[in-house]
């Protein structure tokens, strides 16, 4: 699928902001690892490629900047956020707090029809595994975390997440087992679903602590490859 968006008069006519479409873009190729660590962003080439003037461009790598996903290094211009294992171990850190709390209050506070969406989304993930789509099976683990966030309905934990959303998006694709991690999200959601809060966050705790498990097997494979 070509990556050309519409023209400014297209993108007015839909109400939606050219920048905010780039955005989503760069954001997906940064995911997919498209655009890898350290490299350069150049204004010029993007909107090349893009087919759109670079006032759009600078827009959206400011608001990736924003996000943590792209850095402004001195003589470099913009590049992709390189992290260190300091600064995963931290987001994990941060996930862990606040995943184990979205998890009890989602226990407590969500719909009948949250959680059957909650459900709905591992069906999904299962049956993109079973035809091998990849990418599939990372939206959907994507999604099933950001159902358990919304389902918290805790306005202050949304406006927290928000400046993180895009860095937890690419932790969560950080893993090659997602078979295992499914099988977790079948706990987390057969706790949810029996209304036990604390069974639901030790669930969800043992789930980012195997995230974590995964992350540091496969660095430590990158590194000797």
């Amino acid at each position: 699928m070509s990556s050309t968006i519409r023209t400014e008069a297209g993108a007015a006519e839909s109400g939606a902001p050219q920048s905010h479409e780039l955005v989503s873009i760069l954001r997906d190729r940064i995911l997919h690892g498209d655009l890898a660590p350290g490299q350069r962003l150049v204004e010029r080439t993007l909107a090349s490629e893009l087919g759109v003037s670079r006032i759009p461009v600078r827009d959206a790598l400011n608001i990736l900047r924003g996000e943590g996903f792209v850095s402004a290094l001195p003589n470099r211009g913009m590049t992709v956020t390189a992290l260190s294992p300091q600064d995963v171990e931290e987001l994990f850190e941060v996930r862990e707090s606040l995943e184990v709390l979205a998890v009890r209050r989602a226990t407590e506070r969500a719909t009948p029809d949250e959680i059957d969406r909650l459900e709905q989304s591992i069906a999904a993930s299962e049956a993109a595994w079973e035809r091998s789509d990849t990418d599939a099976v990372g939206r959907c683990n994507q999604e099933f975390h950001d159902l358990l966030w919304k389902m918290a309905h805790n306005s202050l934990l949304s406006s927290l997440m928000e400046p993180l959303e895009g860095r937890m998006h690419w932790l969560l694709r950080q893993n090659d087992d997602p078979r295992r991690l499914q099988a977790e999200h079948v706990a987390i959601l057969a706790a949810i679903r029996s209304g036990d809060a604390e069974l639901a966050a030790r669930s969800a705790l043992d789930h980012v602590q195997t995230s974590r498990e995964i992350w540091l097997d496969l660095s430590a494979r990158r590194r000797t490859a």
